[in-house]
């Protein structure tokens, strides 16, 4: 039964020293990809099936049974012990490699997320196209300070924005964002 352990943990560990050495290289990388080469969304749950959890549990369940018959338990005991710290050492790994994709995902500024988000004028648009003004937008949580046209009239310092486009890099068109009435304020 010994044999049985040692060849797990024997490979399992081998296949974790690998892919570890690997990745130390920049020769493997075990994070979900979409179709644009961007790291998967962070709600996709544990990665219990991935190659490197699994490894981490084989080895783990080689090193527990080794130990527990090293213990003397009895065979069934010894079985069990191993099984629950191969699984206990799979989703370790899993939780481990889900806070370091969450570590790697990708916060980058995109000026087209700003469309169809509100911002407050910093300095005044001037009218159909005629020159720049600036607008703070927050997005993803930070501050951003953009160039700002309007194809209408003139946007005055301090007035709420809706940005409806992008014509450059750090450039959006904007246009007077709609005031919602409150109960209370347009008596007929």
């Amino acid at each position: 039964m010994a044999t049985f352990y040692w060849i797990c943990l024997l490979i399992g560990g081998g296949v974790v020293v690998l892919q570890f050495g690997a990745s130390l290289l920049g020769l493997h990388h075990d994070a979900p990809h979409d179709l644009h080469g961007h790291v998967g969304t962070l709600n996709e749950g544990l990665q219990l099936f991935s190659v490197r959890s699994l490894s981490a549990g084989v080895a783990f369940l080689g090193l527990g049974g080794l130990f527990c018959l090293r213990l003397g338990w009895p065979l069934p005991l010894v079985a069990l012990a191993g099984m629950a710290v191969g699984i206990a050492a799979a989703v370790t790994m899993a939780v481990l490699m889900r806070s370091m994709l969450r570590l790697e995902s990708d916060r980058s500024f995109r000026l087209a997320e700003t469309v169809g988000q509100s911002g407050e004028v910093y300095l005044g648009v001037p009218e159909r196209r005629t020159g720049t003004g600036k607008i703070h937008v927050t997005l993803q949580g930070r501050l951003m300070e953009l160039d700002a046209i309007t194809p209408d009239d003139a946007i005055p310092t301090g007035a709420r924005v809706l940005v409806i486009d992008t014509i450059a890099p750090t450039t959006v068109i904007v246009a007077v964002q709609p005031r919602i009435l409150e109960q209370g304020d347009g008596d007929a």
